[in-house]
Formats: structure tokens, C-alpha cells, sequence
């Protein structure tokens, strides 16, 4: 019997998985390893919510600030990356904390990917440019045209989802949706999934208050410091997205800043959404950490 486990930590945004994942961590002498997609860039610290100093001090992280801007880390290249990382981990460790609200690392990381063709950089600036003068809903159109079954599942609000799509659709010449296998890859470590949720009132106050907190942490400063950058995939981002716009004049502050509310509570609803369609995950309050401890060791709550 594999004695080596991923203790998977999800969901929304804003529910306090950062928290719960350390005292998971600390609990087992655990490692962190983020399934984030954007704390894992460096430059982006309050706009990510990357863990503070006092948490980093707290626990081992990993994936966190470790990529530039620039690297343009899709879900294949994670997946690579991680598993090694996690084959030096276990030689020292039983235990893994995996923590991060996105959806397709998380799968990428417990399940893997398709075998996907590596960006064309040509092809990702040429997409990238048109996204960044026309918006997502012009590279939503073209998916449709190339891709109608996968148009109408995709959520056309996350640029990167809709760019990478059409990249392997313009690339292959073979509409996405055909490529995806979904053929799950077995991995030599036990996975054990915790799903954190509260009650939507609540978590939207949270979130409310996580970005006025971030605004008084210097959000709109970190965002005008990467505002030249703004059309690479790291920063289709909420919280930037909103702040760029202010940026062009199209928006005032104010508008930006209730754009960002609005923007990241929809966020929260995707990702509860996507995470509840797996039935691996046990669900928690962020203050049930004991009975989550007793669910990984012993399988109940």
C-alpha cells in the first residue's frame, strides 16, 4: 500500500484556503504545493493573493513567485514541473499539501493533461494582441466558428481558457474539443480531496473585503507597474483586468473597483461549480480543520 499522500485543498476564492492549508501542513510536517495559477508568477503578490511573509515563514511553500510573468506556465508544463518537485518532496516526506482554487491544475496535478501541442509563441503574441485590443468576446466568436461544442461549454469570461482553445484549434486545424481525451493517468501517490465552502452571504462579504484590503495594500500600484505587460496571459486576470481598463479611461476608479468585487464573487461561483462536479471532494467549513484531519486519517467525519 502507497504510504505517500496529496492532500488536495479547493475552492472559492476568498474561503480561506490558505489558512486551512497551513495548519494542514503543520499538522502532518507537511510541504505546500500551489495548484494557483497566477500566485505561482512573481511581480503579482497582492493581486494573487500570494501567501504573506508570516505564512511563508509558517509552512514550506512551493509555486509560489517561482515564474516570471513571462513564462507563460499552461497546464501541461505545471503538471511536468510538479510531479518532479513532488518525487524530491516524498524522499523526505509521507505527506503533501496541495491548496489552490484552479480548477485545471488541480486536474492536471491528480489526473493529467492531453497531450497537447506546445504553444506557438508567434501564434499565443498574435492571439494575446488581438485580446488585448478587441476583448474576449472577439476570440469567443472565432472559437465558435472552429469550435461550436467546446464555445458552449468553455466560461467565455476567462480569456486564458478562450485563447488557449483557439491556439490548438488554429494550430491543429482540429477543433479542441476533439483532443481532449479526458483519460485519467494513475499517479503513485494517494490523493485525499478537502472541499472548503460557507455560506454564499458570507463568502461574498469576504470577498468584498479582500479587495478593499488589497486596494489599501497598494493593488492599483503593483497594477500600473505591470500595465505595460497587460496583454500577456498571466495578467487576463481579475483585480488587473478591471484596473487596466481604469488605466485606458474607459472606467472610473470606482467603477473598477466594483467591476473587481463583481468580477471576483462571479469568479467564486465558477469555481464552486466546477469543483462540485467532482464527487472525490469532501466538503468543510475553513473551521472544521479537525474533522478534516479525522476524515484524511481515518475516512470519516
Amino acid at each position: 500500500m502507497n504510504t505517500k499522500r496529496l492532500l488536495v485543498v479547493v475552492g472559492p476564492t476568498g474561503v480561506g484556503k490558505t489558512d486551512v492549508a497551513i495548519r494542514l501542513a503543520r499538522h502532518y510536517g507537511a510541504p505546500i504545493l500551489s495548484t494557483d495559477s497566477r500566485q505561482v508568477y512573481r511581480g503579482m503578490p497582492i493581486g494573487t493573493a500570494q501567501p504573506d511573509a508570516e505564512q511563508l515563514q509558517a509552512a514550506e511553500h512551493h509555486f509560489i513567485a517561482s515564474h516570471d510573468i513571462t513564462d507563460n506556465l499552461n497546464c501541461g508544463a505545471y503538471e511536468t514541473q510538479a510531479l518532479a518537485l513532488l518525487e524530491q518532496l516524498y524522499a523526505t516526506h509521507d505527506d503533501v499539501v496541495a491548496v489552490g482554487g484552479s480548477g485545471l491544475y488541480v486536474r492536471a496535478l491528480c489526473e493529467g493533461m492531453d497531450d497537447l501541442p506546445q504553444a506557438d509563441e508567434e501564434l499565443r503574441a498574435a492571439l494575446s494582441r488581438q485580446l488585448a485590443d478587441e476583448g474576449v468576446a472577439a476570440l469567443a466568436e472565432r472559437l465558435r466558428e472552429l469550435d461550436p461544442a467546446y464555445y458552449a461549454e468553455v466560461d467565455r469570461s476567462n480569456p486564458a481558457r478562450v485563447l488557449r482553445a483557439l491556439e490548438v484549434c488554429l494550430q491543429t486545424g482540429r477543433p479542441y474539443s476533439e483532443l481532449r481525451t479526458g483519460n485519467r493517468r494513475r499517479r503513485p501517490f494517494r490523493i485525499v480531496k478537502i472541499g472548503l465552502d460557507m455560506p454564499r452571504e458570507v463568502l461574498y462579504d469576504r470577498i468584498d473585503r479582500r479587495v478593499d484590503a488589497m486596494l489599501a495594500q497598494g493593488l492599483e500600484a503593483e497594477a500600473r507597474a505591470l500595465y505595460p505587460h497587460r496583454a500577456l496571459n498571466a495578467l487576463q486576470t481579475v483585480g488587473y483586468r478591471e484596473l487596466f481598463e481604469y488605466f485606458d479611461g474607459r472606467t472610473t476608479f470606482d467603477q473598477a473597483v466594483e467591476a473587481i468585487k463583481r468580477n471576483s464573487r462571479r469568479y467564486a461561483k465558477r469555481q464552486l461549480t466546477w469543483f462540485r462536479r467532482d464527487p472525490e471532494i469532501r466538503w468543510f467549513a475553513p473551521d472544521e480543520v479537525k474533522a478534516m484531519i479525522n476524515y484524511i486519517d481515518f475516512g470519516r467525519s
